[in-house]
Protein backbone atom coordinates (compact mmCIF):
# COMPACT_ATOMS: atom_id res chain seq x y z
CA UNK A 1 0.00 0.00 0.00
CA UNK A 2 2.66 2.33 0.48
CA UNK A 3 3.39 2.32 -3.24
CA UNK A 4 0.03 3.75 -3.98
CA UNK A 5 -0.24 5.91 -1.40
CA UNK A 6 3.43 7.51 -2.60
CA UNK A 7 1.79 7.34 -6.26
CA UNK A 8 -1.43 9.33 -5.26
CA UNK A 9 1.11 11.79 -3.34
CA UNK A 10 2.83 11.89 -6.23
CA UNK A 11 -0.04 13.13 -8.36
CA UNK A 12 -1.32 15.54 -6.18
CA UNK A 13 2.03 17.19 -5.90
CA UNK A 14 2.46 17.12 -9.66
CA UNK A 15 -0.72 18.67 -10.11
CA UNK A 16 -2.62 16.12 -11.58
CA UNK A 17 -5.05 15.44 -9.38
CA UNK A 18 -4.51 19.53 -8.04
CA UNK A 19 -6.18 20.58 -4.60
CA UNK A 20 -10.07 21.04 -5.11
CA UNK A 21 -10.26 18.50 -7.36
CA UNK A 22 -12.35 15.16 -7.05
CA UNK A 23 -10.54 11.60 -7.49
CA UNK A 24 -11.56 8.84 -9.10
CA UNK A 25 -14.25 6.45 -7.81
CA UNK A 26 -13.07 3.89 -5.58
CA UNK A 27 -13.60 0.79 -8.13
CA UNK A 28 -11.19 3.25 -11.06
CA UNK A 29 -8.74 3.67 -8.62
CA UNK A 30 -8.91 -0.28 -7.62
CA UNK A 31 -9.03 -1.56 -11.37
CA UNK A 32 -5.67 1.12 -12.23
CA UNK A 33 -3.47 0.47 -9.62
CA UNK A 34 -4.74 -3.30 -9.32
CA UNK A 35 -5.67 -3.60 -6.24
CA UNK A 36 -8.72 -4.52 -4.14
CA UNK A 37 -11.23 -1.20 -3.56
CA UNK A 38 -10.61 -1.91 0.36
CA UNK A 39 -6.76 -1.65 -0.21
CA UNK A 40 -8.09 1.96 -1.73
CA UNK A 41 -10.29 2.82 0.65
CA UNK A 42 -7.47 2.30 3.62
CA UNK A 43 -5.19 4.30 1.67
CA UNK A 44 -8.05 6.78 1.07
CA UNK A 45 -8.75 6.72 4.88
CA UNK A 46 -5.18 7.44 5.70
CA UNK A 47 -4.62 10.89 3.58
CA UNK A 48 -7.73 11.47 4.65
CA UNK A 49 -6.24 11.24 8.44
CA UNK A 50 -3.32 13.30 6.98
CA UNK A 51 -5.50 16.30 5.79
CA UNK A 52 -4.48 15.68 2.40
CA UNK A 53 -7.96 14.85 1.12
CA UNK A 54 -11.55 15.14 2.24
CA UNK A 55 -14.40 13.14 1.97
CA UNK A 56 -18.06 15.25 0.81
CA UNK A 57 -20.69 12.80 2.03
CA UNK A 58 -22.79 12.29 -1.07
CA UNK A 59 -20.30 13.54 -3.63
CA UNK A 60 -16.91 11.72 -3.01
CA UNK A 61 -13.25 12.31 -2.26
CA UNK A 62 -11.14 15.65 -2.88
CA UNK A 63 -7.65 16.66 -2.85
CA UNK A 64 -7.91 19.32 0.10
CA UNK A 65 -7.75 23.00 -0.46
CA UNK A 66 -4.33 23.36 1.91
CA UNK A 67 -2.62 20.23 2.73
CA UNK A 68 -0.21 19.31 5.46
CA UNK A 69 1.83 16.78 3.88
Amino acid sequence: MDELLDDLLKKIKDGIYPPGSQLPSGRTLADEYDVSQSTISRAVARLRGQGVLVGRPGRGVFVAESTRH
